[in-house]
């Protein structure tokens, strides 16, 4: 009996000789495209994969022996759709992930933060007031993950730091750099010593301790002082082989003199910020100095690398810093900021993080590239801080404030319509028992700003 005179039989056997072509088929694919086969496996509609594979791409594949000597099969070439614009090219080169979709570690977490338009000032000045959002850099949550990361990748380099070897990281510092470093030096196997002035907010210390870091607040001195709180750490440092008896060894982070710390900002601030203002459509850029590496890092990179000749670079510095008046008038001290006329050693401010009155080596990396200084008052810092919370839902810390105050003073000398960028450096989250402490002492919690001028004490133009 011939299977013609079976349709059921026959149509059972055509059935089985197609799904044996298929496998056939397949089994080729998987042979020579290694890429096919995983889109194979997640996609088991046949009909389907037929249709994606005629209507793939034109990257280009060596043919199957199943096609003998015909066109070669054209597969999808995902790679070929990469946006190869600068842009993307520089947004690439700053993140530490590796284009997976699964990121190596909390490291890949840092860089690559956005750039968001606070409307509320871009409203009231006429200009586009943009900000770096650093505080959500994944780690330690400041522009110091970025810093913090580029110091221990360089002393692993000079194998001043190994893994495993129960190495400790002492640094000194007023908080954020301590936190990004007592988090990074958990993700790689290394302690983390922390010195810091007993007169910081306490959620830093704080933080610090649940991060695993030793902490050691120490009273507030000068510079010169061996009980400075950046000299006990270098102190600490030098002292760790003599009191370790396991072989390990204690490095000095010195984030102030090291140029570790304003080569991570031009590596990857500065060349995130040009891609993200459309290859640097930027008028001016406006930061505050601790250390100095992040005005220095991306001003280096903005002016000298991406040949932004027209861009103006700004400090913006709390009150009782001498930044100003060095950048202004050549001199660090004004008769109010010499030693003996300040309540506090480092800067006579409510502000944390930055100020100073001396210039690090970071500083003066790029101090030369400095245009023009702000200066910015603590009842301008806490003003402005509200006026963000209350218009714009930004909840942010007092040198991010300070930025701010000084962004608005910038914008307002440049003609209308022009782009200022700046940086939010730190969230509100780690002031609350000093900085919103005051804001609240000064009733402003209860007050509603209608007025941004008026608020900061800014001369409002005629034009607004």
């Amino acid at each position: 009996m011939s299977l013609s005179d079976h349709p059921k039989a026959y149509g059972s056997a055509a059935l089985a000789a197609a799904f044996a072509a298929g496998i056939l088929v397949t089994l080729g694919f998987k042979d020579f495209y290694p890429d096919l086969e995983q889109w194979y496996q997640s996609n088991k509609d046949s009909s389907r994969r037929r249709r994606r594979a005629a209507a793939a791409g034109p990257g280009r594949r060596r043919s199957s022996f199943f096609w003998g000597g015909g066109a070669p099969v054209q597969l999808e070439d995902r790679e070929a759709e990469q946006d190869p614009s600068p842009t993307a090219a520089a947004l690439s080169t700053s993140g530490r992930g590796d284009g997976s979709v699964v990121a190596s570690g909390i490291e890949a977490c840092i860089g690559n933060t956005p750039l968001v338009e606070i409307h509320s000032l871009s409203a009231a000045t006429g200009r586009t007031i943009l900000a770096k959002a650093e505080f959500l850099n994944g780690a330690g949550n400041s522009p110091k993950d970025r810093v913090a990361l580029s110091m221990i990748e360089e002393a692993e380099r000079r194998g001043l730091l190994r893994p495993g070897r129960g190495d400790t990281i002492y640094e000194g510092t007023v908080g954020s750099t301590g936190i990004s470093l007592a988090t990074l030096a958990r993700a790689r196997g290394y302690r983390a010593h922390i010195c810091m002035p007993d007169d910081q907010a306490f959620e830093k210390s704080d933080l610090l301790h649940h991060l695993g870091a030793d902490v050691e607040r120490v009273p507030v001195a000068p510079i010169t002082s061996p009980g400075h709180f950046v000299n006990l750490a270098r102190t600490r440092a030098a002292e760790h082989e003599r009191r370790a008896a396991d072989g390990s060894r204690g490095f000095f982070a010195n984030q102030f003199e090291s140029e570790a710390n304003w080569h991570a900002h031009f590596s990857t601030t500065g060349p995130e910020i040009w891609a993200q203002t459309d290859g640097g459509r930027l008028d001016a850029f406006v930061a505050g100095a601790g250390t100095g590496g992040t005005i220095s890092g991306v001003a280096r990179y903005l002016k000298l690398e991406a040949k932004l000749d027209g861009l103006r670079v700004v400090l913006a510095d709390p009150q009782g810093s001498g930044l100003y008046n060095k950048i202004r008038h050549g001199v660090m001290y004004s008769p109010t900021e010499r030693e003996g006329t300040r309540r506090r050693q480092q800067v006579d401010s409510i502000v944390e993080g930055i100020g100073i009155n001396r210039v690090t080596e970071n500083l003066e990396a790029g101090r030369d590239l400095i245009d023009d200084a702000v200066k910015v008052s603590d009842e301008q810092a806490c003003r402005m801080a509200r006026w963000l919370v209350e218009n714009d839902g930004i909840f942010v810390g007092s040198s991010s404030s300070v930025n701010c105050v000084a962004a608005v003073q910038a914008a307002m000398a440049l003609p209308e319509g022009s782009r200022v960028v700046t940086i939010l450096c730190d969230s509100g989250t780690r002031h609350l028992s000093k900085f919103w402490k005051r804001i609240k002492e000064m009733g402003l919690e209860e007050q509603e700003a209608t007025n941004l001028f008026q608020e900061l004490g800014i001369s409002q133009p005629s034009s607004q």
